[in-house]
């Protein structure tokens, strides 16, 4: 099995409880993250007539529910969404809670979808698991419209410089894997993830990756001190 075999059985194993862990851990602030990354790219985007939007590596559907939320908020008409991840674990619990929703079992490298055909692609806490990142993003520059927008969100490796950056590095490293582990019955998948932070770029690199397949970071900020990054690039 290969590693990003590995990390797909994973998530399949810990899917039924992923919600509840996420809340938890994030203590429930991704859902502000996850709000102001949708109402940012809204802004930017300056369409009220979406036709696509595709979340890749949607596991159980938060960010498709934020997308639909924000979208109604801000009077967007936004025709059609689509989740896309490689486990089916995690898409199963996303069908019940969206039973509209076209969720399609799929790599972030190689997606079923046709050239140029959608708005906004996002991707959220989900790069770091994607072991071919460089792949991903020229697939991503490949299905989005032309000055269509890529959106990511992710716990991102910055240098520890202050106080408040370790006690960071504490939670993510020592609490996390064992809240994490009592809520999942897993403990093995919550040391992974923060390992996975750990083994993670910085943003700079990130932005770097994204401009070698064509899509110009335009929006780069760092929320809840510099846990969580969100980078929105557009297709040039």
């Amino acid at each position: 099995m290969g590693k990003q075999e590995k990390i797909v059985s994973m998530f399949n194993d810990i899917a039924g409880t992923y919600d509840i862990a996420n809340r938890v851990l994030s203590m429930g602030i991704d859902k502000s993250w996850r709000n102001k990354a949708c109402n940012k790219t809204f802004e930017l985007y300056g369409q009220k007539e979406i036709e696509k939007i595709v979340d890749v590596a949607c596991g159980t559907g938060d960010m498709i529910l934020f997308w639909k939320q924000v979208a109604n908020e801000n009077k967007i008409d936004l025709k059609n969404i689509i989740g896309i991840d490689p486990s089916v674990g995690m898409m199963e619990v996303g069908k019940k809670k969206l039973p509209d929703v076209e969720f399609i079992e799929a790599f972030a490298t190689q997606m079923p979808l046709d050239d140029q055909s959608a708005d906004i692609i996002s991707i959220s806490y989900g790069i770091r698991n994607v072991v071919e990142r460089q792949e991903a993003f020229h697939e991503f520059a490949r299905v989005l419209k032309k000055d269509g927008l890529v959106v990511i969100n992710e716990f991102t490796k910055n240098k520890k410089e202050k106080l408040l950056d370790h006690v960071t590095d504490f939670y993510m490293n020592k609490i996390l894997p064992t809240l994490g582990g009592l809520i999942s019955k897993n403990k093995e998948a919550y040391t992974y993830l923060p390992n996975s932070i750990d083994e993670f770029l910085t943003t700079e690199n990130l932005c770097k990756e994204l401009k070698v397949a064509g899509l110009e970071p335009i929006h780069v900020k760092a929320f809840s001190m510099n846990i969580s990054t969100l980078i929105i690039a557009r297709k040039i």
